[in-house]
């Protein structure tokens, strides 16, 4: 895996850019993000199109270009020292390809927060720009207005984030073993979905994958995960992680399929990690070079998140 440039660490007085490059944004939630971040000490920038809904698609915020241009100017602005997603939904995918990449590569290092749709943001961000981005709480998502957990730990990393190097389980093992590597991953269908497409990572190995889902059923899943396997996409993994699989049916039937389609590969892989779509989410840091323990439930960072 390629050594990733970690941005730097935000200070009280930071101003923080909020967009919405997926689904609708529900305004009230917008209000109570908004509150907790200013409550941080920190500006929060609503971008011009944040609380748009497309014209005859209902399932996005906005037109793709309305959305595109509102994260490109955050990234680009110079007084702007992180870009926050307002939430998951769909239509991440959509704006990858409308990015001028080079001008946001010419604006330096800053903060990316996101999860859930934003998978294709992290990459692109990885990829494209060679930056450490964190698969974090979403400014207007319900997780994160209304749990402390998810709020002090995304808080922390952005902050004194030699606070959280350690990152500890709230699960069990379903593959004993240590392993190192470069953190990668997000939400699987998102990265099954990128397969074959530009400003994706070709492959994990030596890579540290992270896998968290919502709203799938088992049988889904699996084929997202045999595809990913079926593309050499796991080759040379080396360790997993197994986040939340909120509305996807009774772990007790989602645990048989997970230790089938991943347990053959050989590699250290921890369950219920506690990161994704749950209660008190917390925030991991992709593109650091970290050891997972899958006895202990722990990833521990080589060095912070963020410098």
């Amino acid at each position: 895996m390629t050594h990733l440039v970690r941005p730097p660490r935000l200070a009280p007085g930071a101003r923080v850019a909020v967009v919405a490059p997926s689904g609708p944004v529900q305004e009230e939630r917008l209000q109570a993000g908004l509150d907790i971040l200013r409550g941080w000490d920190l500006e929060p920038v609503v971008a011009p199109h944040v609380l748009d809904v497309h014209d005859g698609l209902g399932y996005l915020a906005g037109a793709d270009a309305d959305r595109a241009a509102d994260l490109e100017r955050a990234w680009c602005d110079p007084s702007v020292a992180a870009v926050l997603c307002a939430r998951g939904g769909y239509g991440a995918q959509r704006l990858v390809d409308l990015l001028d990449w080079d001008a946001m590569r010419a604006a330096g290092p800053k903060v990316f927060v996101g999860f859930s749709d934003a998978t294709a943001l992290h990459e692109a961000f990885a990829v494209r720009l060679g930056l450490v981005t964190l698969y974090g709480p979403v400014a207007a998502g319900v997780d994160f207005v209304k749990n402390a957990h998810a709020q002090e730990h995304l808080r922390a990393t952005l902050f004194a984030p030699e606070t959280v190097r350690t990152i500890t389980s709230r699960g069990a093992t379903l593959v004993p073993g240590r392993a190192r590597g470069s953190t990668l991953g997000g939400c699987l269908r998102l990265l099954a979905a990128g397969l074959g497409t530009p400003l994706t990572h070709g492959g994990a190995r030596g890579g540290l994958v992270l896998l968290e889902d919502v709203g799938e059923g088992a049988y889904s899943l699996d084929r997202s995960i045999t595809q990913l396997l079926r593309s050499g996409w796991f080759d040379d993994v080396t360790g997993i992680a197994l986040g939340s699989w909120d509305r996807c049916g009774p772990y007790e039937e989602l645990r048989p399929m997970l230790a089938d389609r991943l347990g053959g590969l050989g590699v250290p892989v921890v369950e219920e990690f506690g990161f994704g779509h749950c209660e008190g989410a917390l925030t991991m840091p992709l593109g650091v070079t970290a050891e997972l323990d899958a006895d202990a439930g722990t990833l521990i960072l080589d060095e912070p998140a963020l410098r």
